[in-house]
């Protein structure tokens, strides 16, 4: 039986789609690149569609699903694009008619036994999957420093299990395909101060944080961030290695 859906994320859903970094172009070219076909692509765990419109430009179809109501109605409309409110482990999508199966930065909140064995019905034989996760960014020697205590120091406790399986780039999840090897490919963001900490902001960690102490994490460390970044209107860039596992359906 698949594990009651850990919604982290409703509660907050317009922020996580203004927040939330974009994947570079090139991490969907090289996906379509590796699919047989490109008739139809599903986006599993899509949050605000962010992932389902870059996939989008390369596949004819995009089914996009998501337990949380919440985020799906923050998600942008595209014409290519079907939007459902489903969990991971058990969809309305046909049997064996997604050339490709593209998760990110959610693999880790699903259960894997019962995703996977929804993944095999609905690829195709030779079809792909693809699991992409991301941490810990990097915006200069003196900013890093600061998320790093903030990430480790303050809000570290608050973080749901599963976020460890993140960390590790979702290296210790099992991943029973045909493994493929990647390029290295990374998110890169050119922000204000605000927008980066409207990203801190978003984490999982943060708000159970704010539930627990009725206080924003991100204001103990304002004035250290405003002091390292300067002028708040100042664009810097924001950079996030991106950490992939990619198989092929055999």
């Amino acid at each position: 039986m698949p594990t009651a859906f850990k919604d982290h994320f409703s509660g907050h859903a317009a922020d996580y789609a203004r927040y939330r970094p974009h994947y570079p172009e090139a991490l969907f070219a090289y996906l379509a690149s590796l699919a047989d076909g490109h008739e139809l692509a599903w986006d599993c765990g899509t949050g605000n569609g962010q992932a389902a419109h870059g996939l989008a430009t390369h596949f004819e179809r995009v089914i996009a699903t998501d337990a949380s109501a919440e985020q799906i109605r923050s998600a942008i409309p595209h014409e290519r694009i079907t939007y459902r409110v489903e969990p991971a482990e058990n969809t309305t999508l046909p049997s064996r008619s997604a050339d490709l199966v593209l998760v990110t930065q959610a693999l880790h909140w699903f259960d894997f036994d019962g995703f996977y064995a929804e993944v095999r019905r609905v690829l195709k034989p030779g079809g792909i999957i693809a699991a992409v996760s991301y941490a810990g960014s990097r915006v200069s020697p003196e900013i890093d420093p600061i998320t790093q205590r903030y990430l480790h120091e303050i809000i570290e406790p608050y973080w749901p299990p599963e976020r460890r399986y993140v960390d590790e780039g979702y290296r210790t999840i099992a991943f029973p395909f045909t493994e493929l090897s990647p390029p290295t490919l990374q998110m890169k963001e050119w922000w204000s101060l605000d927008d980066f900490m409207g990203y801190l902001q978003t984490w999982s960690a943060a708000k159970r944080y704010e539930r627990a102490h009725g206080t924003n994490p991100v204001d103990l460390i304002r004035p250290e961030l405003l002091a390292a970044w300067g002028d708040p209107e100042t664009k810097r860039i924001v950079r996030w290695p991106l950490n992939m596992r990619v198989g092929r359906y055999e």
